[in-house]
């Protein structure tokens, strides 16, 4: 199959989490001030959303919000919140990943850089407590945005991995068949079904996420960025 365009995967792709319990009380100092919640009750509900918004991801490859975060946190701790304090909260849970943000995985914007020299480059990232918007400035700021020629949310595009739109909107934008398409990303159940899905052929980065490594079946395996740019001139 002759690839025509490669797409990536944010997290775990090309940046690997940082800064991740600064940012949580960040949003926990948030939850707090917007509920008047003990900061334990307050603390125990924001991490048991989180590990719901990544179950639900995994499982029902539903897009969840930072307002959806809002709305369960109060829930669950009984909190009635009207919408001018559910926004509030939900830009609080959002703009955190601004002020303590993940970094680029090594390598990554030369894969980047060299992969859109050959052929032209696209994002396809769900999204949850940081939606879109926000994961654009942070491609922007380190470097990435001006060589993609297109992004897909999850949370702007209405669908998320493994869902066949992902992918199908991408590379009409791109102006080619989505078999034509190598998705490179971390998750076996998103990423790499969900290019298969399409008829793309699929690549799995262990950099930073090894646990389908054993079990993929990703056309190729990329246990680091290197691997990838040693592949760049027979791929594409």
């Amino acid at each position: 199959m002759y690839i025509r365009a490669v797409t990536f995967d944010f997290w775990g792709t090309l940046f690997r989490d940082a800064q991740g319990e600064e940012r949580h009380g960040l949003r926990l100092r948030g939850l707090v001030e917007a509920t008047g919640a003990p900061e334990q009750d307050a603390d125990r509900a924001l991490r048991s959303t989180m590990a719901f918004f990544m179950r639900n991801h995994l499982d029902t490859q539903h897009t969840l919000t930072p307002h959806d975060a809002a709305q369960l946190c109060c829930r669950q701790l009984n909190v009635h919140a009207d919408e001018t304090t559910l926004k509030q909260l939900a830009q609080c849970f959002g703009d955190a990943i601004l002020k303590y943000p993940p970094v680029p995985i090594d390598r990554a914007l030369d894969a980047v850089r060299v992969a859109s020299e050959r052929v032209p480059v696209a994002l396809i990232s769900d999204t949850g407590f940081s939606p879109g918007r926000n994961l654009r400035i942070l491609l922007d700021n380190a470097g990435f945005l001006s060589y993609f020629s297109a992004l897909n949310f999850s949370d702007e595009t209405g669908a998320a991995k493994p869902q066949r739109r992902m992918y199908v909107s991408i590379a009409d934008r791109l102006g080619i068949a989505p078999h034509e398409l190598l998705h490179i990303g971390d998750l076996e159940p998103t990423d790499i079904t969900g290019a298969h899905q399409v008829h793309a052929k699929a690549a799995l980065i262990t950099a930073v996420n090894a646990r389908y490594a054993g079990s993929t079946r990703a056309d190729y395996l990329l246990p680091s960025w290197d691997r990838f740019l040693e592949l760049v001139p027979r791929l594409l």
